[in-house]
């Protein structure tokens, strides 16, 4: 009886074994939970196209937007974990939503399977170009003679760009006002004509209107300077510790088989850095990186640690 079951233990991880050497054998999906047209869209769409190449299956991306990222997110937590859905997520989905909502559908960290980190989106400081100040040092030392006076915008409660200023007032023990707008737009215009004086956003948002000298550039966020602004300075150089990085991710259900997780970890990293795809990638200011599942993985449990307490400190809730 022994030697049958070893036998029979044998085919059945022989079997297991073949049926992931054989993925994929069909068509994949990726789902982006944002509207088309977005940088996470363009992102998925230029790698779909590679992936196709070298998985040899059609790889179809499906927008499923809603409820800030957390309809499409839910449909891939939910999906059968054999490598056909994948998810291409973020900061936001994963480290910042369930802090704010005590309904939520799924676990960010629990309910999926960390494959690649995508890229970082540059992440600005600008302020107002009347605000009379020229760097980070100028900018606290002026909230500080100012309390409470200075205002900043943001695309909702809960937004990167609300956690980047929340996080400064904290370290840089400044009082700000906080402009929520519905998105990041109307944020930007908002600080752009000068009904709020500093904005924390993307530098897709913000580089058009720094070139056109109606905001002032005065920091990335990111614990390192951009590539892509080599002169700008890091908030934390002024402010030791701080950082808010803004980074995409894709993502498997929970228990996505290591073998199919790490054959997509090579292959949409080998994508991202294709030629094409990064210098498509650094026109809307994403820059795209190369890193382990595991090494993704430790960065999403402590994103998710460090986001959703000063959430729960703000007592940031959903609306």
């Amino acid at each position: 009886m022994k030697i049958v079951a070893r036998c029979l233990a044998f085919v059945a991880v022989a079997f297991v074994s073949l049926a992931h050497a054989a993925w994929p054998d069909h068509p994949l999906k990726i789902i982006v939970p944002w509207a088309p047209g977005g940088s996470t869209d363009i992102l998925a769409r230029a790698v779909a196209d590679k992936l196709t190449q070298s998985l040899g299956q059609p790889v179809i991306v499906e927008n499923k937007p809603g409820a800030s990222g957390n309809i499409g997110s839910d449909l891939v937590a939910k999906a059968k974990p054999d490598g056909y859905t994948i998810l291409f997520g973020s900061m936001s989905t994963h480290a910042i939503n369930p802090a704010m909502d005590s309904k939520m559908p799924f676990d960010g960290v629990e309910d999926f399977t960390p494959i690649s980190m995508l890229a970082f989106v540059t992440n600005t400081m600008v302020v107002n170009a009347s605000l009379p100040v020229s760097n980070v040092k100028e900018f606290i030392a002026y909230c500080k003679a100012h309390p409470g006076q200075v205002a900043y915008a943001s695309a909702g409660p809960g937004s990167t760009n609300h956690l980047s200023a929340a996080l400064m007032e904290k370290m840089a023990g400044i009082k700000m006002l906080h402009v929520p707008y519905k998105g990041g737009a109307p944020a930007v215009l908002s600080t752009v004509s000068g009904e709020t004086q500093v904005l924390f956003t993307a530098g897709t948002q913000s580089l058009p209107q720094v070139k056109a000298g109606k905001l002032k550039l005065l920091a990335v966020t990111e614990d390192h300077r951009s590539s892509l602004l080599r002169d700008t300075p890091t908030v934390g150089e002024t402010l030791p510790g701080y950082e808010m990085a803004v980074w995409y991710g894709a993502f498997g259900p929970k228990g996505l088989p290591p073998a199919i997780t790490r054959r997509l970890n090579a292959e949409i990293n080998r994508a991202m850095m294709l030629p094409d795809v990064k210098s498509r990638m650094e026109a809307i200011g994403v820059e795209p990186v190369n890193v382990t599942p595991e090494a993704f993985s430790k960065v999403l449990h402590e994103d998710a640690r460090k986001w959703g307490q000063l959430v729960k400190e703000l007592g940031i809730q959903s609306e």
